[in-house]
């Protein structure tokens, strides 16, 4: 066996991309989307929780989204 597979886990890897500021008004994560329950709770979560929780990120990004408008820019 190899060293490294010694590390390999079957579980849900964490989305966090180490971006972690939460978005005042929606309360999520700007980097991963979570908000800091669901952060603070991934280490304990069972593996079907995590899957769902990671397949509903990229629905909420349009919550943390900047839609205010750049001057000059329309």
């Amino acid at each position: 066996m190899e060293l490294n597979e010694v590390w390999k886990r079957d579980e849900v890897e964490s989305p966090c991309v180490n971006i972690c500021v939460i978005h005042p008004a929606s309360g999520l994560c700007v980097g991963c989307f979570r908000t800091t329950n669901e952060i603070a709770g991934w280490s304990t979560m069972e593996p079907e929780s995590r899957g769902a929780l990671v397949a509903e990120l990229p629905d909420r990004k349009k919550l943390v989204v900047n839609r205010r408008k750049r001057r000059g820019h329309s």
